[in-house]
């Protein structure tokens, strides 16, 4: 009889807790975002409808199984678009057709506000309040590469990282990097030349065909290790190869752990991720201590900095998360940018002969290398910067988090709520851009077009979190294409295929392929 009365009980309890937990996750995961949808709906702010328990992402994901059949017909035809938003954002560009500019949409339990009208996307920009921080949506799927470095962190935490590291990028800092950036860029042409004279040994010609990707990879991982750590790209190598495979892990949206916050659990994709994680930690703290006490370096400043406010597991952990957070934001988005202004140039050759023609006179030679003032001279190739970051921008999505509520174009944005800005849409917006804001003309930024207001351009962010090595990535795409520009004619191999690809950042799916000639006797063997 007790027996039957403890099982009865037992069930109860059980009962009990299951009615319990089902109540919190309706609670958690339709209640509560449910409220934050009808305070924008009574906005007007409207948007899908979205289904429980998974919000709208199987429409997301249904509008990129198609957009992925319509791009790979596309590129088998050879097109080159440089409109990428129909294949990787179908979706979005979908609802802002039904809805507008500025809408909501849901992924699990989290909100977003996605907007791309000018005064929501002005405001944010002028936003200097730690009311606005990053957006934690994929936060946790992306702890294993970014920590609570200074990209994914808000607040005070934020706030104190980014005066720690601002300094170490400021232009007068910049200014005595640029040696060192030549050096590195002067190794990848001369590898190139090379290559050039042994086709030409072995009865090769017609120039030489080459996938450039890898080696501006290399060059700009070289860069960072030589500027911020006082290492070379042997040394850290790993490190970059490592952080890649890394980004190719975590890239990979995981909406369980997103919208439950458990990202402990041992999948094949989470171990992975771990143990690239600790790997990276283990070499960057090699390099920490290889550094010693030299304080030339960033990462010197950075370890005093942080021991001297906490113990040296908080340092550790600072050092390891920022280093990681420095080494993607310098090298892949720097390497990537490279690559897409190289294919467009190749594409355009008139450029090419007005960008090489600035570039030798500025260095007064067609085999002076440039320095920090030779730099600022090149106007052109700044403009055909500017223009590859405008039709692609590394970050194609400005994210912010109302960790309060905050309001943005007269639109009440309740705490929680995700703000999504499409970057690639207000960089293409024809009404900010004029008629051919889809083409690639440089001279838009000559100054001879009435500028667009300032909220308009945002490749390296907006407000109080515009990217604090903005100065650096220009001076380190400048050096490279001045140098490969110098010695080199380009154009786009046959074999190229355009397919921007979403790998956190935009980047060629295969690569860009070119083939070089040289425009200057090339070097004896």
């Amino acid at each position: 009889m007790e027996v039957e009365v403890a099982a009865k009980v037992a069930a109860g309890l059980c009962c009990v807790g299951a009615i319990t937990l089902a109540l919190y996750l309706y609670h958690a995961l339709w209640l509560a975002p449910e409220r934050v949808r009808a305070a924008l709906r009574e906005q007007g702010i409207a948007g899908p409808r979205p289904s429980f328990p998974y919000g709208n992402r199987a429409e997301m994901r249904q509008a990129a199984a198609d957009a992925k059949q319509a791009a790979a017909a596309a590129s088998q035809r050879g097109s080159i678009v440089h409109d990428y938003r129909p294949a990787l954002f179908p979706h979005y560009e979908r609802w802002r057709k039904e809805y507008g500019p500025v809408f909501t949409y849901s992924i699990g339990n989290m909100v977003f506000l996605h907007a791309s009208r000018a005064d929501v996307v002005r405001d944010l920009g002028l936003c200097v309040s730690l009311d606005l921080g990053k957006s934690s949506y994929m936060k946790v799927t992306h702890r294993p590469l970014f920590g609570d470095g200074i990209l994914k962190s808000s607040g005070e935490a934020w706030a104190y990282q980014r005066r720690l590291i601002a300094p170490e990028f400021f232009p007068d800092k910049v200014r005595g990097m640029v040696d060192l950036m030549v050096g590195s860029a002067t190794a990848l042409v001369e590898s190139w030349e090379d290559r050039i004279i042994s086709r030409d040994n072995n009865g090769g010609g017609g120039g030489l065909e080459l996938k450039i990707d890898d080696d501006i990879r290399a060059y700009s991982a070289d860069v960072i290790s030589r500027t911020c750590f006082g290492s070379s790209y042997v040394k850290g190598k790993e490190i970059f190869a490592m952080i890649r495979e890394l980004q190719k892990t975590v890239s990979k949206p995981n909406l369980l752990a997103e919208m439950t916050g458990l990202s402990s659990l041992p999948t094949r994709a989470n171990r992975a991720a771990w143990r690239l994680n600790r790997q990276v930690s283990r070499l960057v703290l090699d390099v920490v201590r290889e550094s010693g006490n030299d304080d030339r370096n960033l990462l010197s400043a950075m370890l005093r900095s942080a021991a001297s406010s906490g113990g040296s597991v908080a340092a550790e952990d600072f050092i390891v998360d920022n280093c990681k957070n420095i080494y993607f934001a310098g090298y892949e988005t720097t390497a990537v940018t490279a690559a897409w202004c190289l294919m467009l140039l190749a594409l355009h050759p008139e450029w090419q002969c007005r960008v090489r023609d600035e570039v030798r006179h500025a260095c007064a030679g067609a085999g002076a290398a440039p320095d920090f003032t030779s730099l600022q001279r090149m106007k052109k190739l700044t403009m055909v910067i500017q223009e590859t970051l405008r039709l692609y921008p590394a970050g194609s999505v400005l994210s912010r988090q109302a960790l309060r509520g905050v309001t943005l174009g007269g639109v009440r944005v309740p705490a929680g709520v995700n703000i999504y800005v499409p970057v690639s849409t207000v960089h293409l917006d024809p009404a900010l851009w004029g008629a051919d804001a889809r083409e690639f003309h440089p001279d838009r930024f000559a100054g001879a077009r009435p500028p667009p207001p300032p909220h308009a351009y945002l490749p390296f962010g907006a407000g109080a979190r515009t990217c604090l090595g903005q100065s650096f990535a220009m001076a380190e795409l400048k050096v490279l294409l001045a140098l490969v520009l110098s010695k080199f004619e380009l154009s786009l191999s046959p074999a190229y295929v355009h397919s921007p690809a979403l790998r956190l950042i935009v980047e060629p799916e295969h690569g860009v392929r070119l083939v070089l000639k040289s425009v200057v006797e090339p070097r004896s063997s």
